[in-house]
């Protein structure tokens, strides 16, 4: 049973990864109707918040249909940390999520993000100082390290459970991977096999289909999984792992008219979060993944991504509908 503080999050709970321009609320109320047990915001700029910086006080925006919910901060500099954990508190989320993960040049380059992580002694000041600052339950998001030879996450990983967080959800690659090549689970394995821990450990990485779940779970022994770009375009793949690892079946794949109600289930509610001219810009980058494999879908996708009436992207799916009813999309 994974717990963080005192939620407890079942079993072998699935988590929603923070993705910058993706994990948005309407995005989450996707993945939360299909199966996410855990879902984080995206990350917000500690400098930005305490600037009152209108793009990071509207990434505070939760709902109490999503719960549980973490939001997640990032930063380098003490003060404006501590001052976000006093903000992110007053917001009222389930937890609050430290990001040292981000392998992103802007946000690396200024000592945030995965940029900590060539400085671990900072990183740990760091995350005690957000501990003490706030009484939600404190998580972090992290890489193995900044490079091969700075694997340093064994260790890492008791400093950072010795100043109080209750979480810990690892990327199998260093921030010089970025997101290039396999993730390496086997120092993930090592932390959750450390007699030293006893906070829930989350694995991150590669996870694309049930069967590597599944595969990962047992494998590598950790506390659950956190799914990221698999995700996009495809918030079934909670409900899939979920139903694969219960059973050891697979569910069928949605067809065109699940994809074509999620799509537009998506615009409704950014529409409704960001208003029409946001809302629609926001949807485009979305349509590609959730129609992948349609033969000749290039043209509807370019109206799409060109059209800013909501009503006619509305018309343009519903034919899309209608144009694909006999298009079968293969697991």
């Amino acid at each position: 049973m994974a717990k963080i503080g005192n939620i407890d999050l079942g079993d072998f709970p699935l988590l929603l990864a923070p993705m910058e321009d993706v994990s948005d609320p309407p995005f989450r109320a996707l993945c939360k109707k299909f199966g996410a047990d855990l879902m984080y915001t995206e990350f917000i700029s500690s400098e930005g918040l305490i600037r009152d910086a209108a793009k990071s006080v509207q990434k505070l925006d939760i709902y109490e249909y999503e719960r549980p919910v973490g939001i997640q901060i990032f930063g380098s500099d003490l003060e404006p940390m501590i001052q976000s954990a006093e903000i992110v508190e007053a917001t009222q989320p389930d937890i609050l999520d430290i990001n040292f993960g981000c392998p992103v040049k802007k946000v690396a380059c200024k000592g945030a993000g995965a940029g900590i992580l060539q400085d671990i002694p900072k990183m740990v000041k760091l995350t005690e100082a957000v501990v003490k600052a706030t009484k939600l339950p404190v998580t972090v998001k992290t890489r193995l390290g900044w490079s091969d030879d700075t694997k340093y996450i064994v260790e890492v990983a008791e400093r950072l459970q010795d100043v109080g967080i209750q979480g810990l959800s690892i990327h199998g690659r260093t921030r010089q991977q970025m997101y290039k090549g396999e993730a390496d689970w086997t120092l993930i394995r090592e932390v959750k096999e450390n007699p030293r821990m006893h906070i829930p450990i989350f694995g991150n990485g590669d996870i694309t289909t049930p069967q590597k779940a599944l595969e990962y779970k047992n494998k590598y022994g950790v506390d659950g999984v956190m799914i990221g770009r698999a995700s996009i375009g495809y918030p079934w793949i909670f409900r899939e792992i979920k139903h694969f690892l219960a059973t050891g079946e697979m569910l069928p794949t949605p067809q065109l008219s699940e994809r074509v109600d999620a799509a537009i289930q998506h615009l409704e509610m950014g529409l409704e979060w960001k208003g029409q001219r946001l809302g629609v810009i926001e949807m485009r980058r979305h349509y590609a993944s959730y129609f992948r494999g349609i033969q000749g879908f290039k043209e509807h996708r370019i109206k799409l991504v060109t059209e800013e009436d909501p009503k006619i992207v509305r018309e343009l799916l519903e034919e899309i509908r209608e144009m694909y009813a006999e298009f079968v999309f293969v697991g």
